[in-house]
């Protein structure tokens, strides 16, 4: 039985695969800085600051699989991302590397292609258009598992999460909506599938306005069930209570591009297209 690391179990998608991996994975070990607050009594947990190489080299030993879901989640300031999500990132594999775990799934961001127009379906190949410090961040992890990948030999999976709920709540995530059963079917492929080496998989249901070409997941098995269709009248209902964003409603990191935006959109790809 394979002992799997979770980082991250008090944030928000950590809390939803909490329910979901112990009865593919029994053997879970659960972490994050603080312990969660509805912690179970059969959960394993053990408290890490991923920004402290040592502490993170702890956690990894006997592990056989990590899931990355810890670190800084939405736009901040740069002390608190490099903290957690760029020294925290590096320690994650470096440890990973140095206790012999074989398997990381990383998981990465929309963000990281945010400045990408809604109307652009684009692939895991593009050159990568971060919508913020948060998505420069994501960007440096997915660098550091190829790193690792290649050079170490580690199994490492990147899959860029679009939004992870139980059910879109608005236009945007209409498009990029992530069932979380869909999310645990991805983190299987990631820990488990044989011809892993270094994969980028959207994070994505199967939602029929999707804004990515995900057939690199697909050809790893993957088949989403969530189809974000089945909730449009509630998320239109949620969208008209918004007030428009010249900005974050063309791009496809929403408001992470508009924060702070104080750039030319004209320069911006497609901006005419709008």
């Amino acid at each position: 039985m394979p002992r799997i690391l979770m980082t991250g179990a008090s944030g928000g998608i950590g809390t939803r695969l909490r329910k979901l991996l112990p009865p593919i994975y029994p053997d879970l070990l659960l972490s994050d800085i603080r312990e969660p607050k509805d912690l179970g009594p059969k959960e394993q947990f053990k408290a890490a600051d991923l920004s402290d190489l040592a502490q993170v080299e702890a956690l990894c030993e006997g592990v056989d699989g990590i899931l990355h879901f810890g670190g800084y989640s939405v736009e901040g300031p740069w002390d608190d991302i490099l903290q957690a999500n760029i020294i925290g990132g590096y320690n994650l594999f470096e440890a990973a590397y140095r206790k012999g775990v074989k398997r990381v799934v990383f998981a990465s961001s929309n963000h990281v292609v945010g400045f990408y127009p809604r109307h652009h379906k684009i692939g895991t190949d593009v050159t990568v258009r971060p919508d913020g410090r948060y998505g420069v961040s994501k960007v440096f992890g997915e660098a550091v598992g190829s790193l690792y990948a290649d050079k170490h030999g580690l199994k490492v999976t990147c899959i860029r999460i679009g939004n992870c709920d139980e059910r879109p709540l608005d236009h945007r995530r209409i498009a990029m909506w992530l069932k979380p059963e869909d999310l645990v079917q991805l983190c299987q492929i990631g820990l488990e599938h044989p011809d892993i080496h270094f994969e980028v998989f959207y994070g994505v249901s199967l939602n029929e306005r999707a804004w990515w070409d995900n057939h690199r997941a697909y050809a790893f098995g993957y088949r989403p069930t969530g189809r974000s269709e089945d909730h449009v009248a509630h998320a239109m209902a949620e969208q008209a209570k918004l007030k428009p964003d010249p900005i974050g409603d063309h791009y496809q990191g929403g408001a992470f591009c508009s924060n702070e935006f104080d750039g030319d959109a004209s320069r911006i790809i497609d901006w005419n297209k709008r």
